[in-house]
This record gives structure tokens, sequence and C-alpha cells, in this order.
């Protein structure tokens, strides 16, 4: 068996490679695909069929544009609504690749489509090692924990049923038509009835990781063992359904705006990101009247240095797809603002993964004649300072409440970042306001929303909480009910 993880860590998303006698099968695709048909290249091996363990809210998938470049199936569970031709399967059907057995189960409860996936190869083959990948222990044998040394531990691809350190949320769009009580009884019963009847050996391939808005307390961690989650897992301790279903609803974050948009077109099939209208270059001219959004893709630190009027600072370097699908709506016009072209080619493909297909044009910063403006940077002693010497100031911590909760620096208010735009009201446009996040990102793309919302006075405080709580400065916590285990990697 060839088997590979690919993690794109900006949207949190693993997907999987599976390789066997010259066939292959791809789980959960991104929407960007040649990595995929570069790998089953390198191997000399067909693409027989892609996988999707349910409809994605949270990516646009690239299942559709592989399959006509492949010819290969696309399998999805048997409830799922699809538009285009699919291979539907139910509890217990099977498939194979080469010599891997893909054993399906069906397992509602993120979304009522759901299914996941038991791939097991058998025969005594070596497991052939894929240079960069995350899974060290998919090339090793399970000599340790199996009699029969010709049987490898069995693969469980969980989607967004099972994840590590968590489990599905059952409150998104994808599972339209239940409420969430019922989608939490479902998941209740597909990890208990089914997922949990899997060996403690079997080895565990969620669809994400932290970070992702799926769920409330992913680890950081892409990989684990079914019994390692079985003693680790918050919600696969002993309780009852009641107090299951009570303890995963609570505390989810909000649900992105462009969830449900990017779980319709996942059914719907998207285009290929070759036949997408590429950006062209604007003059300073075209920018200062483009009707939509600019976007500064550069760096807190270089955007708060002189930045194009009106425009909103979501930078490549953190959770930029995923902040671009919430704070914008799908459909909008969108300009970019970049330091290279290569960021715009970047930025490009990081929005079309979550739906965003109408990045219209592009300036770099060194072309723009425009007047700059600024945004102050303060470090966190400064603002511990202005803290304890200044009556009149607004200190925002844009972070998720179980984060603020968690532990914060002092009189800071916890309006988190997609909530911001809604609840201007809470803040005076005309008293000094300094805005924190974890790290500076977040907080950077505040400002930026400040700013254009008329507020005159408005700072980026540098480094963030970890920055302050590092440097010994007064901590608070409480003020909101905390996540249940990690908050999981945050920016």
């Amino acid at each position: 068996m060839i088997f590979k993880q690919f993690y794109l860590g900006c949207l949190s998303h693993a997907s999987y490679y599976i390789g066997s006698n010259g066939e292959a099968a791809i789980i959960d695709p991104q929407r960007d695909v040649q990595q995929y048909l570069d790998e089953a290249e390198t191997h000399g091996q067909k693409i027989k069929y892609i996988i999707e363990t349910h409809s994605h809210a949270d990516f646009v998938s690239g299942h559709v544009e592989l399959a006509a470049k492949t010819g290969a199936e696309i399998v999805y569970g048997q409830r799922a609504n699809t538009k285009f031709v699919t291979h539907k399967v139910k509890d217990g059907d099977e498939l194979f690749v080469g010599d891997v057995k893909l054993r399906f189960l069906e397992t509602p409860g993120h979304t009522p489509e759901g299914i996941t996936i038991i791939a097991e190869e058998r025969g005594g083959d070596t497991l052939v090692p894929i240079g960069g990948s995350s899974v060290k222990s998919s090339f090793e044998r399970r000599s340790d924990i199996r009699e029969d040394k010709s049987v490898l531990a069995p693969k469980m691809f969980t989607g967004d049923t099972l994840f590590i350190g968590d489990v599905g949320r059952p409150d998104l769009i994808g599972s339209k038509g239940f409420t969430a009580q019922q989608m939490g009884e479902m998941l209740y019963d597909s990890l208990h009835d089914k997922i949990l009847k899997m060996p403690d050996e079997t080895e565990v391939y969620p669809a994400h990781g932290a970070g992702s808005l799926c769920g409330k307390s992913l680890s950081k961690e892409t990989w684990s063992t079914l019994g390692e989650q079985r003693r680790f897992n918050y919600a696969l301790q002993p309780m009852s359904k009641e107090e299951f279903v009570k303890i995963v609803a609570a505390d989810q974050p909000e649900v992105p705006a462009y969830f449900p948009k990017s779980a319709a077109k996942n059914l719907e099939g998207s285009a290929s990101l070759a036949d997408l209208e590429k950006p062209k270059q604007l003059s300073t001219g075209e920018i200062d009247g483009f009707d939509g959004i600019v976007m500064d893709v550069r760096v807190s630190a270089e955007y708060g240095a002189g930045h194009v009027p009106n425009s909103i600072n979501i930078g490549l370097g953190g959770q930029f797809a995923s902040w671009a699908g919430t704070l914008v709506p799908i459909g909008t016009n969108i300009a970019v603002v970049a330091e290279t072209e290569a960021q715009v080619d970047e930025a490009f493909t990081r929005l079309a993964r979550v739906g965003h297909e109408s990045v219209k044009g592009f300036i770099l910063i060194g072309d723009c004649t425009a007047e700059k403006k600024r945004i102050e940077q303060v470090s966190v002693e400064e603002m511990s300072e202005l803290t304890q010497s200044e009556k009149y100031l607004q200190f925002v911590d844009v972070r998720r409440p179980a984060e603020h909760a968690a532990g914060h620096a002092v009189r800071t208010l916890n309006i988190p970042l997609d909530k911001l735009p809604k609840e201007f009201g809470r803040l005076d446009p005309q008293v000094p306001t300094y805005v924190i996040c974890q790290s500076g990102y977040r907080s950077s793309l505040g400002t930026s929303i400040l700013e254009n919302a008329g507020f005159k006075n408005v700072y980026n405080v540098t480094g963030g909480t970890a920055a302050w709580i590092e440097a010994g400065l007064g901590v608070e916590s409480g003020g909101a009910a905390a996540c249940v285990g990690n908050v999981g990697e945050v920016y």
C-alpha cells in the first residue's frame, strides 16, 4: 500500500492518497487537485475513486474537477443529494483499490450523509513510505499489537465524525432538516455503535485538525489510534446520550456565513480552477474607485506601516481563507493588495478554496501612489502601562469566548472577530481603541475593520495575548464558558 496524508494548514484540512497495484483512491480532496495527479503519476497508478466523507462546509472540494481529469468515480454516502453522477455507498459496502479493501460505515451526526472508511491491506506486503508525509506510523508494521504479522493495523478515515481530541459539531447547515439535538443523538450512535466497535490499534485519520470550525477542541495532532482517543478524547468518555449531546453542543463557535454556500457547492459541483477568471492588474485610480472589498494580504506590520485606504488586512500567514470566507460574503468583488505577484497568485487559489471566485484585480503596494494610511503598533508592555495610566480607552480582545475565558489581559472587552462588524454599538468610535488577539493576526484584521467603520484612533497590540502572558503582565480569567479540552491552534 502507498499512503500519504496531505495537510493544508491554512484550512486545517487533511486529505488522503491510498494506492495499491496500479490503482489509487483520494479521500476528501482540496479544491486544487494537481498534487493528487502528481502523486498518481509518480507511482504509475490510476485514480479509481474520489471519496467524500460528507459534503464539506468549510471548503470547496476538487472532486468534480479531479473526476473530469481522471475518469474516477465520485463516492458519497447514500443520503447525499448530489447533482452529478455519484457512486452511493451504504453500511457494509466494499470497494477495492488494488489489494486494499475499503469498507464503508454510515456515520451520520455531523451531517446526515456522513460516512467512515476502513482501509485494510492483507497479504504481508510492506507499506511503501512516501517522502514528506507527516504520518510516520503508517509506514511501520504494527507487530507489537498483532500476533499475525502479515496483518497491518486498519486505517479509519472518519471525516468530520471523529476528530483527534474532539468530534464533529452537530449544528451545521449540512444537517438541514434536522435539529442539533437529533444530529447529536445520531452522532452518539455512530460513535458508539460503529466507530468504537473497532479495535484499539485502529489508526484514526480525520478530515481536520486544530483551528477548524467544524469542532471546538481539535488537537494539533493529525492522526491517532482509536485506543488513544478512547482514553483522552473528552467526547468518548463514559456518559449517557443526553449528557453527550449537551456537552458536544455547548460552546461551539459561531457558524461562518460561507459554510452553507460551500456545502451546497460541493453537492452541485464547482468549476475547474483553470476556468476561473484571473485578476487583472489595477491602477491606483482603479483601486481607489473599486466596487467591492480591497483585501491587503500582507503581514500586519507591513499593513500597519502603510496601507491603501478602506482596505482590510487578512494576511496570508494565518487562516486567510477561513477569515475571508467568514467576513467577506461569497460573491463579493475582491481586489488584492500584495507585495508580489506570487502573493496575488496564492491569494487567488486560497480564496477559491472557500468559494470566492470574484477576485477581479490586484495592485502591488509598491505601485500604489495613493496616500497611505497607518495603524500604529503597540507593544504589550506599552499597552500594560496604558491600562494603568489612561482612564478613557477601549481595549478589545477579538478572540473566541473560550480563549478569552481561559486567560486575558486586564481591562479587555471580548468581542469575537466574526461578531465585530455587528457589534460596533458596544464601542465609542471617538475613544482610542486598542485591539488584541492571540498573536497579532486577528487583531490587525480587527483594526482594519474598525478603521473602515470610522473609528478615529485604532491601535494593534503586537504579539497578542501570548506575548502579554510571556511578559508576566496582568491576566484575568473567566467571563465566558471555556471549551472542554484544548482550544486549538489559533492566530
